[in-house]
């Protein structure tokens, strides 16, 4: 492939997949978890809308940025052709992710609103100074992958205004995406769809992206991942005829075992859709969300990437993403898209929504209309409960469903009450004798810490003698 960008300042390939760019090997970072505002969003356009092969800075660009610093990014891509479609663009939009990684020195992680792109200090010292090498390169990527797009454009927006008007625009398009495959369900379809675009990341992962579940990453739902299978067959999309259904409420089918099996070269044999525990879907590390068990109360926690702080089982995003992610099955944490919280068999396997203890304001915000009317005032965020004391006593004041379960495990753990024999005081056997204990000499006490209390002359009375066994 280096052949095709003779001229360039800097290798491309699929070599670079995977490489990692440490924090002091970055020249500068767009999005990630400190800027609020960034997004990578494709829109198909009418021929004569699109100026193929342009590309533009609108703002500032690599030259005019602060070493080490992170900024706002609006990567905007306009496609057009004979076979391009409105449903091609979530397909189109998910390969910018490993397009972008295929650029020698350039890191792309996550999607849509929670990208996060590094560029190295050595690529930009070596002529990568400008945001339009990058755009150039997408360009003869998509051109060469997908040869139904005709025309393509790209524009890199770093100006902080005109990104976040992007930004409220590009959520808008996501939300009308996602809503399309409300309707449809798991038991309506014979085919589901598979992606390991991020292999290259999770080197075990396989998503399972049926009708009722959408990827982790958000970007790819039932429909998206049909159409990408069906352009470009060769590509991170596939089908996975469903096969015989093994259980209808954890959701694992055989026919999705034996892929994952395969795509997984034997590391995962098993998978549960719609559980989080025994076998778990695995999860890559570009997740929208993250669930977690908290075994105090026996229910769930959520929390997005937008979420600052510490969650209330005291970890953060980032503590707990390590912990999930990597492609390997772990109990107890999943890797979750939104528009999974809209799903009817949102974690059915597991108890549903009657299950969910606590959810971070960042993320209720964002799906309030997923949870049940019942249960609005009975989860928390961390401004009602901040750890697992304050959620507890919430959950059983509010009535939650897990309320009595609390108690329960409150009782059992609670340490057994000790046996107590009380024995008659010697003086009801023996009234006209007063058992006492003499030192008419030292008695020596043992106090601890070293220290020794020493009695002279005692006479110590006993009233009452209990024996605890």
């Amino acid at each position: 492939m280096s052949k095709s960008f003779a001229g360039f300042p800097v290798d491309v390939g699929p070599v670079y997949e995977g490489e990692r760019i440490r924090k002091e090997d970055m020249y500068v970072e767009f999005g990630g978890p400190k800027i609020d505002y960034k997004c990578e969003l494709v829109l198909a356009k009418g021929m004569d809308e699109v100026e193929d092969g342009k590309v533009e800075v609108v703002g500032p660009d690599l030259q005019e940025f602060k070493e080490g610093e992170s900024y706002p990014l609006a990567n905007i891509i306009y496609v057009a052709g004979a076979k391009v479609e409105k449903d091609l663009e979530a397909v189109i939009e998910r390969r910018i992710h490993d397009f972008t990684n295929y650029i020698e020195g350039v890191m792309h992680l996550n999607q849509r609103y929670d990208v996060w792109i590094r560029i190295s200090k050595k690529s930009y010292k070596k002529g990568f100074n400008t945001l339009k090498w990058w755009g150039l390169i997408l360009i003869k990527l998509f051109k060469s992958a997908m040869p139904f797009i005709e025309k393509i454009q790209v524009t890199f927006y770093t100006d902080p205004e005109k990104v976040k008007w992007w930004y409220d625009q590009a959520l808008k398009t996501y939300q009308a995406r996602d809503a399309r495959v409300r309707g449809l369900r798991d038991e309506d379809v014979d085919t589901f769809y598979g992606c390991v675009l991020c292999q290259s990341f999770a080197p075990q992962h396989v998503c399972v992206i049926p009708p009722n579940r959408v990827s982790l990453c958000g970007a790819m739902n039932w429909f998206d991942a049909r159409a990408a299978a069906s352009v470009d067959p060769k590509g991170p999309n596939f089908p996975i005829p469903k096969g015989k259904l093994l259980d209808p409420i954890k959701g694992e089918y055989e026919g999705v075992n034996k892929v994952v099996n395969e795509r997984s070269l034997g590391a995962n044999k098993r998978v549960y859709l719609y559980s989080m525990f025994s076998y778990p879907h695995t999860s890559c590390g570009c997740f929208e969300t993250i669930g977690f068990y908290i075994p105090e109360v026996d229910g769930f926690g959520f929390v997005d990437r937008g979420f600052k702080g510490a969650a209330v089982n005291g970890l953060p995003f980032a503590t707990m993403a390590a912990q999930t992610g990597g492609g390997i099955q772990t109990e107890g944490f999943l890797g979750m898209g939104l528009e999974y919280y809209r799903s009817p068999k949102f974690l059915q396997g597991d108890g549903g929504w009657g299950r969910v203890a606590w959810m971070c304001s960042t993320l209720r915000k964002r799906i309030e209309d997923a949870i049940p009317e019942e249960l609005k005032d009975k989860i928390p965020t961390e401004k009602e409960a901040s750890d697992v004391a304050s959620l507890k006593k919430f959950l059983v004041e509010k009535g939650h469903p897990l309320a009595a379960r609390i108690k329960e495990l409150e009782a059992a753990a609670a340490p057994p009450a000790e046996k107590v024999e009380e024995v008659t005081p010697l003086a009801a056997v023996a009234p006209a004798v007063t058992p006492t204990v003499s030192a008419p000499g030292t008695l020596v006490v043992p106090a601890g810490g070293g220290l020794k209390i020493v009695l002279k002359g005692a006479k110590i009375h006993i009233d009452k003698i209990v024996i605890k066994r």
